[in-house]
């Protein structure tokens, strides 16, 4: 969606977070982003080796030339970007009750402007909003509103800013310099106004939190916090934006209430894409080759089906890692398929192929099977309480395997692998029939009632308890993309759990249903690996912090790459309690 074709809805009271585009007369700025851009090659790495900063001023210069350099950068990126935001009112006690959410998901390309390409069928983001905030005259969400706020300022100049120096300040490893930032009277409107986060080392902006200023007259701006993170050598890119406005006025007489997360990841895809192994394969030498000509035979043709299975079972996992829609295999699958591996021994079940488990990178609760494959989001493994209900989660997805429920190997064929990224979700559908359905949750109950999970299930139900009651209210959250879905009005699966679950008790710390998005699985923007997060468990101090399903800020533990060969990536943990 260009910044153009934004402007065209003048007749809406658009809310985006729009930047005003690069000067093309800024004879300062430009020679240094045409150095830049000439130096970037989409590894981010780059040695200006200058003399330490003698005083603020020439920090500042530093910071500039660094934030533009970022700009050149970013021109070669086109990572994935998801917004997921959640519209809240508040109740007679001050509590925050979720309402309504919006999703939106696609590519971003600076390369000429901030522009997305989305997954999901935008702009309906907005659209879909148009009745629900005000009524008769529309308030409009637009995604790239959000994604623009990867950048601090497209024509960041020292002309049009007054800086003052707080203090130094350590963001997990990274000592920085805190900084305040305002724009003078005479700047052009839409500067950045808040506070900045700068590491004293090259001197890269790795944090900022504020707005833009000022507020046109049809169109307001949010507040927002904007994390970047060292992916390479030299190379700070965003990875997070949290928004949220608790009390906004609108000229139309109403308050706008809601929280936002911004993710972005899937900078390295080329490295995804196994074009790049060519070169790595080693040929063993032809006295080790062994002659098996003598034993060699044909596929049977129960085999042959089952390899047919299995290569479009790998072109779809493929595809969807190559566009960076799934993790790359790691630890997380070696964790699910213990699970899945204490379901199989414990019911006596051997499967004539080996099963896999792949993390989806999105934050919509689902799961499914492809073929032998089960995959579960990063969204879903976020909100799960404890393994009993993940568990539960991953017995539904091998009963469709254990049931041998019908695939459809159409995808074996690899011209059907041949589309826009962007068309994935229309393209690829691993949805099952409601009669396939309701067989796996029958089976599934079976493989759980013989697991060691047998006696866990209560906290499972209770999952499902708190699923069912906030479906009506995020209906994004609930959608799947490429399954079935987990909770609908009408329905929800595993249902059989719910009798057996206990009541939720709101007030009640010491029961946790569901938990906050974001705080169970890291992922490395850079190479899209995720892991568990290593961040211990906090003590609830009220009932108020348990938040099921809800969104929190965002606080990474920085750190940084010093060499080319090092593979450190920075930490993620949840908001501090």
């Amino acid at each position: 969606m260009r910044i153009s074709q934004v402007r065209l809805l003048s007749f809406l009271l658009l809310l985006v977070s729009s930047i005003p585009a690069l000067s093309q007369d800024s004879a300062s700025s430009a020679p240094q982003a045409a150095a830049s851009e000439a130096a970037t090659t989409g590894q981010g790495a780059v040695n200006l080796s200058p003399p330490p900063p003698a005083s603020f001023n020439d920090v500042m210069d530093r910071v500039i030339q660094r934030e533009h350099f970022f700009l050149a950068q970013m021109r070669h990126m086109h990572p994935m970007v998801e917004t997921y935001l959640q519209d809240l009112k508040t109740d007679k006690d001050e509590n925050a009750l979720l309402v309504k959410d919006q999703y939106f998901l696609g590519r971003l390309d600076m390369s000429d402007g901030p522009e997305d390409t989305s997954f999901v069928g935008q702009p309906g983001f907005g659209h879909r909003m148009l009745n629900h905030l005000t009524g008769l005259y529309a308030m409009h969400f637009l995604p790239l509103g959000f994604a623009q706020m990867v950048v601090l300022d497209t024509d960041f100049q020292k002309k049009y800013y007054n800086f003052t120096f707080v203090r130094r300040e350590f963001l997990g490893e990274v000592r920085c310099l805190v900084i305040d930032v305002q724009p003078k009277e005479n700047a052009p409107p839409g500067r950045f106004l808040g506070r900045i986060w700068v590491e004293d080392q090259d001197y890269n902006v790795v944090r900022f939190n504020g707005t833009y200023y000022p507020h046109p007259k049809t169109s307001y701006y949010l507040h927002f916090d904007s994390w970047r993170l060292n992916m390479r050598p030299g190379a700070w890119l965003p990875a997070y934006i949290y928004s949220e406005e608790s009390d906004m006025k609108t000229n139309l007489g109403r308050s706008l209430h809601f929280r936002a997360q911004t993710r972005l990841w899937g900078y390295d895809l080329k490295a995804l894409n196994k074009n790049s192994e060519f070169t790595q394969i080693l040929v063993d030498s032809p006295q080790s080759v062994k002659d098996q000509s003598d034993v060699g035979a044909d596929a049977t043709p129960v085999v042959a089906e089952r390899m047919w299975e299995r290569q479009a079972e790998d072109n779809a996992v493929e595809r969807l890692q190559k566009i960076g829609l799934m993790a790359p295999p790691g630890e997380v699958d070696k964790i699910l398929l213990t699970v899945v591996n204490n379901l199989l021994v414990t019911n006596n079940i051997e499967l004539q192929s080996d099963v896999r488990c792949r993390v989806l990178l999105t934050s919509p609760l689902e799961s499914f099977t492809i073929g032998h494959t089960i995959v579960i989001s990063r969204g879903l493994l976020d909100v799960l309480p404890d393994e009993a209900s993940l568990a539960m989660v991953l017995a539904h997805e091998l009963s469709h395997i254990v049931l041998g429920h019908h695939f459809d190997t159409k995808l074996a064929f690899n011209d059907r692998m041949f589309f826009p990224d962007e068309d994935s979700f229309q393209r690829l559908d691993f949805k099952r029939r409601s009669s396939d359905e309701e067989a796996a949750d029958a089976k599934a109950l079976e493989l759980l009632k013989n697991s060691p999970y047998k006696d866990k299930l209560g906290s499972a139900g209770l999952f499902l308890r708190a699923l069912q009651q906030s479906a009506p209210d995020l209906p994004n959250l609930i959608r799947p993309h490429l399954g079935n879905s987990m909770a609908s009005n009408k329905s929800i699966r595993m249902s059989v759990l719910l009798t057996s679950a206990p009541q939720l008790e709101p007030q009640r710390t010491d029961q946790i249903a569901a938990l906050p998005l974001g705080g169970r699985i890291k992922l490395d923007p850079w190479t899209d690996q995720v892991e568990l997060a290593k961040a211990k468990p906090v003590a609830l101090a009220s009932a108020r912090e348990k938040m099921p399903f809800a969104i929190t800020p965002f606080f990474p533990y920085l750190t940084r790459i010093s060499s080319p060969g090092s593979e450190k990536v920075a930490l993620t943990t949840p908001a501090p309690k």
